[in-house]
């Protein structure tokens, strides 16, 4: 197992970084929609759901990038695991509620037709990545990233493995 871990945490760093990055460059380019997106979860006064539409394509392509290259990974994957949870609560919230939204997170958002909805397979994507960041902020260590833990944490987690 100890030997698979390094290229487990390659595979989850990879699927991690590369949804974030996607999801970013999706909205990153079209921001007034990325902005009508967060406000249709009518979550937050529509100044503070603005604000969360301008800078949230960017914060998911900076964290993706650095789990793609292998940067800070466990600051990016705790991040991207409070980000996940976030949505996780944000969806739960709309769909609680009985809001027909599109989730927003590919791009797109806003309301659409109920029957539209995909509440439950957004949830369960959400939760499947909350878990990948858990893994990588556990076991931040893998192939091909640029950053190299200290020694002793690299000890410690060969201890523990």
């Amino acid at each position: 197992m100890r030997r698979l871990k390094p290229w487990l945490g390659l595979f989850a760093r990879l699927v991690l970084g590369g949804v974030l990055v996607t999801a970013g460059y999706l909205k990153a380019f079209n921001l007034s929609q990325a902005k009508m997106a967060v406000r249709a979860y009518e979550m937050f006064p529509i100044p503070v759901a603005n604000i969360f539409g301008l800078a949230l394509p960017w914060l998911e392509i900076g964290a993706g990038l650095l789990l793609l290259i292998g940067i800070s990974v466990r600051y990016a994957a705790a991040f991207a695991g409070a980000l996940m949870f976030f949505f996780i609560l944000a969806i739960s919230q709309a769909w609680a509620r009985g809001l027909s939204i599109d989730c927003g997170c590919f791009g797109g958002g806003g309301q659409i037709d109920p029957s539209q909805t995909r509440y439950l397979s957004e949830i369960v994507r959400d939760a499947g990545l909350v878990l990948i960041s858990f893994y990588l902020f556990r076991y931040p260590t893998s192939r091909f990233a640029l950053e190299k833990l200290p020694e002793n944490m690299i000890n410690v987690e060969k201890r523990e493995g």
